[in-house]
């Protein structure tokens, strides 16, 4: 007599980002993975997952808590704190360096002249003072020739906010009424998404793969397959370092961890996963693939749920989800 096994869960973690509507974004992540799968040649996967018969698909949002009252005009360097306005200035930073590294820009002069100003965050000066080099980083980014079209393409507050909400969350404070942390709050609704009865898939896209890693670190329930997209990790100078638990590591329960990174992607370090964070006890740890697109921002999540091999390795996984934790 067959086993019924219980219906996988598929739970998407966004990145950064001003407010969305969830449903709206959930239903275009799934679409955008349908057609990867078609692409993949899994038609049939493709439109098990769109009329949700393979999975129960969520979306797990938690961008309104960057815009909730004590975080108001943090996605600028003139409002943050000492601490935010340090870890977003050793974001710019690592930016500039991972630039600096490319063959096309390692005599760029303004970009070296750049780099030379930006350096640690003087008490005396005070966050003001990195508000301005923050500001004029920006600015001269993206005047400077045949950098990056990637880099180019950004604007001001799209730049502003890839720095300030992985410094905000990484802070561990702002806390709300009750005391809790906006991190804290955050990870709460990512563990709000999760069955710990059933089996999940979690994919996360950018900040969300921090959020998620850390989350799932302190959760029960089995997770036969963890996605990480366009993941900034392993960026040194900031989030590295403040990841918790130390050393980063694979959460026990995650079963398989696929990381995609696409080498045009400047959100993503030249750091790999696998080789920076430890296994968990069954052995299991990031395998990275890398991926070419030469698109002017591939960053966006869709650009790799689209994706054959992402689409390919969710959707195969549903189809026979991991039962054990």
């Amino acid at each position: 007599m067959a086993i019924d096994r219980p219906v996988p869960q598929l739970v998407f973690v966004h990145g950064i980002g001003g407010p969305r509507d969830p449903e709206a974004t959930l239903a275009e992540w799934k679409q955008a993975l349908a057609e990867g799968a078609q692409g993949a040649g899994l038609a049939p996967e493709a439109e098990a997952l769109i009329e949700g018969r393979s999975a129960d698909c969520s979306f797990a949002y938690y961008g309104d808590l960057f815009a909730s009252e004590g975080a108001q005009g943090a996605d600028s360097p003139e409002a943050a704190d000492e601490e935010q306005a340090a870890i977003m200035l050793a974001l710019m930073t690592e930016f500039l360096d991972e630039l600096l590294e490319l063959p096309e820009h390692r005599q760029n002069v303004r970009l070296r002249r750049l780099r030379r100003q930006l350096g640690p965050l003087d008490d005396a000066q005070g966050v003001g003072h990195v508000g301005r080099l923050l500001a004029t980083g920006l600015a001269s980014v993206g005047a400077i020739p045949g950098l990056h079209l990637g880099a180019r393409a950004l604007s001001r507050g799209a730049f502003l906010r890839i720095l300030s909400q992985p410094g905000r969350y990484l802070r561990r404070g702002y806390p709300d009424a009750a005391g809790l942390t906006l991190d804290r709050r955050i990870r709460d609704r990512i563990l709000a998404r999760l069955d710990p009865s059933r089996p999940a898939i979690v994919v996360a896209h950018s900040l969300g793969t921090v959020v998620a890693l850390e989350a799932l670190s302190e959760y029960p329930g089995p997770v036969p397959l963890f996605v990480t997209l366009g993941s900034p990790i392993t960026t040194h100078a900031v989030v590295w370092p403040l990841l918790r638990p130390r050393p980063p590591a694979t959460p026990a329960t995650v079963a398989a961890w696929a990381d995609f990174r696409d080498s045009d992607d400047l959100v993503v370090p030249k750091r790999r996963l696998a080789k920076a964070v430890v296994p968990n006890a069954r052995g299991v740890g990031p395998v990275s693939d890398r991926m070419e697109s030469a698109l002017l921002w591939p960053h966006d999540a869709t650009v790799y749920l689209r994706r054959r091999e992402v689409a390919a390795t969710v959707l195969r996984t549903l189809a026979e989800p991991a039962p054990r934790a």
